[in-house]
């Protein structure tokens, strides 16, 4: 039986700073231009590779002062970026779990904003392992990362399958010898996992 380990966000969670960010500005160009250009994919990155949020919100702050109360709303209603799980791909979970399918997951979260993801989705209780980015201070799509996690839990990286939202972080996975998935819906998951026998 092959064991699988699920990235979270886009995958499992519907996770966009859009969602909380359109509530703030009035027109999608502003929230375009704010995550653009002030929040930045790559600073929110960092909190992901283990700095805190105290640290990032100040040095935001520090060089954009006339955007203080948006930037400080982007930890401090952390929870409205989020629209739910992904039911389709948790279904899949459930039933992966019930045949006893050996899960895990490796994500790139910060161990702030993670407390707060466990404690609203249950299914984070039915892997055997999460590996979180911010609490190692390590990122995909670095190897050390995926290594981290076959040692940690004594995974078979040839009897292993990786599922993750980003395709540089399949290649990642692929260059150790696991099996990527490149998730893209939860439909064309199911037909990835049923070709590779898992369901």
């Amino acid at each position: 039986m092959k064991t699988i380990i699920f990235d979270l966000g886009g995958v499992l969670i519907d996770h966009d700073p859009r969602y909380l960010y359109r509530k703030i500005f009035d027109h999608e160009h502003e929230v375009v231009g704010f995550l653009e250009n002030i929040c930045t994919q790559e600073w929110n990155e960092m909190q992901d590779a283990g700095r805190t949020i105290a640290e990032a919100t100040a040095e935001r702050i520090a060089l954009f002062p006339d955007h203080a109360e948006t930037i400080e709303a982007y930890y401090r209603r952390w929870p409205e970026m989020l629209n739910g799980a992904i039911e389709g791909t948790v279904r899949i979970l459930s039933e992966l779990r019930e045949r006893g399918t050996p899960l895990y997951s490796l994500t790139n979260f910060s161990a702030e904003t993670f407390v707060t993801a466990r404690a609203i989705y249950d299914f984070f209780s039915w892997f055997q392992g999460i590996v979180v980015s911010g609490e190692e201070k390590l990122i995909k799509p670095d190897r050390r990362i995926f290594k981290l996690i076959l040692d940690r839990f004594s995974i078979d990286p040839d009897n292993a399958i990786f599922i993750d939202d980003r395709k540089d972080n399949v290649a990642a996975a692929q260059e150790l010898g696991i099996e990527g998935i490149h998730f893209s819906t939860p439909g064309k998951l199911r037909d990835d996992l049923v070709a590779a026998g898992c369901l």
